[in-house]
């Protein structure tokens, strides 16, 4: 029988930021940990409203103003019964208000201070603004992406905001937990999107060097390069994704395609890439032959390694669900991650969480503070009380 989620009991703080801090939140949160996000007083008169992050699946909010002594102080107490917080600000921000790993950690040394920035903490752009494309071209990652002869294509912010960024530090989170277990002390965990990104272009980094990847970008078997690892328009105008790099793969391709008979030769000389372009038009012209459905048809049950290229709108509406519909990312059997199929939206729609939505339940779960007691709330935002409150806590 499934028990609770691996992170039952685990409490987590989390400052409010952009897209890669609350992922790695959720990371947490999905796997059952207590998340409880730290906002800043609304600026608008018509008070809290839902924030613009959509990643609060299973989060709480509550407001606190760090620039009000009191509000930070209430942090700085509250950090002795945490055990881990995240920090998604640049270089220096929370050790201005007195909250950085130095402090912190003197109040609980069990903590595991997790902080994120998209450049290195020590190298050149430290102080400078940027986003994914910036993290991806700076790491190296950027000049690998885009077809020949074109300039380098960001892939979304998929792959240095959330890959390199935010499931990195997860990932190294998670790695602080299982240290902590054997050392009793928690630690700075720091990451940062240039080195996840490097790290996670580990192989067609080392492929530079070999005949996998030593040609120019898009020359190469996969990055677009090759004929068979590619994309094809379908009559219709939907795609096919192929990706028949073994000779036993590529031969299902053909005979799917009706090549095998047809246009004989192409087994024994595909790895001419001479001969690519040629190959590339005979691919394009047979696939715009059928409508991707009919492809599908053809391939489903083969080895072809060729299957549709769906869009979200379809996972979303199909029924019965095929493969590609929202579920946890990993499966543990024993303790299972809670899955956003069973949330309202099926991870299709974002989770909206106002600011101090839940947050005062969180402290009393947490540490059994009441409003009034122990904090009050100035304007709407938490502040720790004066010293006869404060001695409680």
């Amino acid at each position: 029988m499934a028990s609770d989620p691996p992170l039952k009991g685990i409490k987590v703080l989390e400052f409010a930021g952009l897209a890669p801090g609350p992922f790695a939140g959720l990371m947490l949160a999905d796997a059952g940990a207590s998340v409880l996000r730290i906002d800043k007083p609304p600026s608008n008169a018509e008070g809290a409203v839902p924030s613009p992050d959509l990643l609060a699946r299973h989060k709480s909010s509550l407001i606190v103003n760090l620039k009000n002594p009191r509000g930070a102080a209430l942090i700085k107490r509250l950090a002795k019964h945490i055990d881990v917080l995240i920090d998604p600000f640049r270089p220096g921000v929370l050790e201005k208000l007195g909250l950085g790993p130095d402090a912190l950690l003197a109040a609980n040394p069990r903590l595991i201070y997790g902080r994120l920035t998209g450049f290195r903490r020590d190298g050149r752009y430290a102080s400078m603004a940027g986003h994914d494309i910036n993290y991806l071209a700076a790491s190296g990652v950027l000049a690998l992406l885009g077809r020949r002869g074109e300039k380098p294509f960001p892939p979304w912010n998929i792959l240095a905001d959330f890959a390199g960024g935010g499931a990195m530090l997860a990932h190294g989170i998670l790695l602080a937990i299982i240290a902590r277990a054997s050392s009793g002390k928690g630690q700075v965990v720091e990451a940062n999107m240039v080195d996840g990104s490097s790290y996670l272009a580990s192989f067609p980094r080392i492929a530079l060097k070999t005949p996998v990847g030593d040609k120019p970008r898009g020359s190469n078997i996969l990055d677009s390069g090759c004929p068979w690892y590619d994309t094809y328009e379908t009559a219709d105008g939907e795609y096919m994704a192929v990706g028949a790099l073994e000779p036993q793969f590529f031969r299902a391709l053909l005979k799917g395609l009706d090549l095998l008979h047809d246009q004989p030769g192409w087994e024994d000389k595909r790895h001419d890439a001479s001969l690519w372009p040629r190959l590339r038009a005979l691919f394009t012209e047979t696939f715009k032959r059928k409508t991707r459905a009919e492809w599908e048809a053809v391939f489903d049950g083969t080895d072809a390694c060729c299957v549709p290229v769906l869009h979200y709108r379809e996972l979303e509406s199909q029924q019965p669900l095929r493969e590609g519909d929202q579920r946890a990312a990993v499966t543990l059997r024993s303790t299972p991650l809670y899955s956003p199929a069973d949330e309202q939206g099926g991870g299709y729609v974002g989770t909206h969480l106002v600011p101090g939505h839940g947050g005062e339940k969180v402290l009393m779960e947490w540490t059994g503070w009441e409003r009034g007691g122990q904090y009050e709330l100035e304007g709407g935002a938490a502040a720790l009380r004066d010293e006869r409150g404060a001695s409680k806590l």
